[in-house]
């Protein structure tokens, strides 16, 4: 995609209309990726292969991604393949359906997802359990939307009292927590690693 790829560079956009978009920039950039604020449509004209939607308000994210012009590139982007990886509202932004909420946004992982799942005394709170692929992580959790029901083609990486709080669909991964919010880096490596250069050498094949 950009003339940096004979370098196995790679470059990741993260959305920061609002929310928590400059912890996402911050761990990425310890793992030695490359990263870039999208705040506007004339953001989306450089190459990047990959796309975080962090933690913060769904609602107004969305708002803000149709006012800015930015929602219909996005989502077209998602679909076409874009490896994407959404955190508590970006879990809502991907998610096909909101079990109370009968307003959906990109609606691209086919996961049934509950907004705000946790009441007043679990609005927060920290955890540490299985991530497949990873072993046992931190979870932070912060007035986090849990996986009600996921579909058949859609692979379950993570669950906390057997409520699934992270999954991952084709180049989609979806999750209730905050990795961002921790010093671990392998929930951020997993995406970079096992997502977007997997992506990337698949497309050179098929060139």
């Amino acid at each position: 995609m950009s003339e940096d790829k004979t370098n196995n560079h790679t470059k990741i956009g993260v959305l920061a209309v609002q929310g928590a978009f400059a912890e996402h920039r911050q761990i990425l950039e310890k793992l030695g990726i490359e990263t870039f604020e999208i705040r506007q449509l004339r953001d989306l004209e450089q190459d990047f292969d990959g796309l975080i939607l962090p933690g913060g308000e769904s609602t107004v994210q969305g708002k803000l991604l149709h006012d800015l012009g930015l929602f219909e590139p996005l989502r077209e982007r998602i679909e076409s393949g874009l490896p994407t990886f959404g955190t508590c509202a970006g879990l809502i932004l991907l998610a096909e359906k909101l079990s109370n909420d009968g307003h959906t946004y990109f609606a691209t992982t086919p996961v049934t997802v509950e907004r705000n799942a946790y009441g007043r005394q679990l609005g927060s709170f920290y955890t540490e359990e299985n991530f497949e692929g990873i072993g046992k992580i931190p979870m932070t959790f912060i007035r986090a939307p849990l996986i009600q029901r996921a579909s058949q083609d859609v692979q379950i990486l993570a669950t906390v009292q057997n409520q699934i709080v992270a999954v991952r669909y084709k180049n989609q991964l979806a999750i209730s927590f905050h990795p961002e919010l921790n010093s671990d880096l392998r929930v951020h490596q997993y995406f970079v690693e096992e997502i977007v250069k997997t992506n990337r050498m698949q497309a050179k094949k098929a060139a």
